[in-house]
């Protein structure tokens, strides 16, 4: 897979621990989430492929897997890897693929046996589609620059809760207003990004 092109402020991504990464990233560096995305994908993509069976779906299970993993980088705690916790975010997505697929089966009237075993063997390039993945950086450079531009109280308790972590309580202990008037903020800034996003 290959990395965005972002700026990391002359820090060398590929010198840095997990940890290290994992914190610039939760703090809104969104070079440090490509250099952990980067490091994870080969085994993700492995896994996933084992689950689907199928190279297609399995390149959208990572590529769903890349945006699921940016929205939720919030709830990763450390109990294990992150490549642990991204191959298993791919695994729900290839789940939930090949759920689809039960549901509408499709069948393909182009390829034999033969090339489907061939293609087997040609797994051994894990890069996803470069279009789909510089389409999955760029909603994610959009995302960050819509939590930019939110007014600052909305962008406040977002950037708490959603990039930190911070409970409901912490954030209304953070910024000094109640419990309800931090669910009522939460509310209004994530009905604007989904609103900014569409």
């Amino acid at each position: 897979m290959n990395a965005c092109t972002v700026s990391n402020h002359g820090i060398e991504p590929n010198s840095m621990s997990d940890a290290g990464l994992i914190a610039a990233a939760q703090s809104g560096q969104d070079w440090a989430f490509v250099e952990l995305c980067t490091r994870s994908s080969k085994r993700a993509f492995s896994t996933i492929y084992s689950v689907t069976k199928n190279r297609e779906d399995a390149e959208d299970a990572l590529q769903d897997s890349i945006l699921r993993a940016f929205q939720h980088l919030r709830q990763f705690d450390g109990r294990s890897s992150f490549a642990t916790w991204f191959t298993r975010i791919g695994i729900n997505s290839a789940l939930m693929i090949l759920r689809k697929r039960r549901v509408r089966p499709e069948t393909s009237m182009d390829v034999t046996a033969e090339e489907e075993s061939w293609r087997h063997w040609q797994i051994s390039g894990h890069a996803t589609d470069p279009e789909k993945y510089y389409a999955g950086c760029e909603r994610s450079r959009h995302l960050k620059r819509a939590i930019g531009q939110l007014p600052a109280p909305l962008r406040s308790v977002i950037e708490l809760g959603q990039m930190k972590g911070h409970s409901t309580k912490e954030i209304a202990d953070h910024m000094g207003i109640s419990i309800p008037a931090t669910k009522s903020r939460l509310a209004r800034a994530r009905a604007a990004l989904r609103s900014s996003m569409t």
